[in-house]
């Protein structure tokens, strides 16, 4: 067996190719940057926001490497496919997936309606298998990959008035681990990520009060920022994370032990 020097690897991602999905706003685009950073090709998804992905991608091609952009709604399987079938051939490859893309549509569970549910379940959820279903065979063939799908604490301890997204989100890390499980053997490291809160437009432009209630729940008593999610995504994209899979790093600053 080749005896590697592991005091050598980084997260140089020279070379690879990645797609974050939802890469046009904050987390998504913070990730897209940062791998970009890193020397990965990436390509992002729009649905709306095509001004703002047009951006990143004017950065990415900034930094060296290449971007691609794509219109895709993640939640029709047609397009997921379609896309990585894109940057494949526009890349000669794909290393690294990662599933970031996600909405929001809260209301109590005897208020809510069917379509918010299947809104919320369809591109939450049936958007991270997607993807994923249509990179495996790709990883599978070439024994190598990198699966992160982003997630939210709120998957993991419920929240009033979100059944819906933390339904979704809870689903992530059941699919995640299962993945892991499935596509382990052949060379694929399978990893989720849970955001606490994260310094969001939204978040930046809200009342005062809002935001101190809101750090009150934290830890180390500031709000967390895109980047910070963006950097344990690049960690795990590289080979500094070889022998992980299957987990699911939280990063909230102790908003949630």
């Amino acid at each position: 067996m080749e005896k590697r020097n592991y005091a050598n690897i980084s997260m140089n991602l020279e070379g690879k190719s990645a797609i974050v999905t939802g890469g046009s706003l904050g987390i998504g685009a913070a990730i897209a940057l940062k791998l970009a950073e890193c020397g990965a090709n990436v390509a992002i998804n729009y649905r709306k926001h095509k001004e703002e992905a047009e951006e990143v991608i004017n950065q990415i091609n900034a930094m060296g490497v290449k971007g691609l952009l794509v219109q895709a709604d993640i939640s029709n399987y047609e397009d997921a496919a379609r896309m990585i079938e894109t940057a494949t051939n526009e890349f000669g490859g794909i290393d690294i997936l990662v599933n970031n893309a996600g909405i929001n549509w809260d209301g109590v569970i005897w208020k809510m309606s069917e379509e918010q549910w299947d809104s919320v379940i369809n591109i939450n959820l049936k958007g991270y298998f997607n993807y994923i279903r249509a990179v495996s065979p790709i990883f599978r063939e070439q024994k190598s990959g990198k699966i992160v799908n982003i997630t939210s604490i709120n998957g993991m301890r419920g929240k009033f008035g979100q059944s819906n997204y933390t339904a979704s989100k809870a689903g992530i890390i059941g699919l995640t681990k299962t993945v892991a499980r499935e596509l382990g053997k052949y060379g694929i490291n399978v990893n989720a990520i849970a955001p606490g809160l994260i310094e969001t437009d939204m978040m930046k432009n809200a009342d005062e009060s809002v935001r101190t209630a809101a750090i009150a729940d934290i830890v180390i008593n500031r709000i967390g920022q895109p980047e910070e999610v963006a950097n344990v995504t690049a960690f795990l994209s590289s080979d500094l994370s070889r022998h992980i899979t299957g987990e699911c790093i939280k990063v909230d600053g102790g908003q949630y032990i």
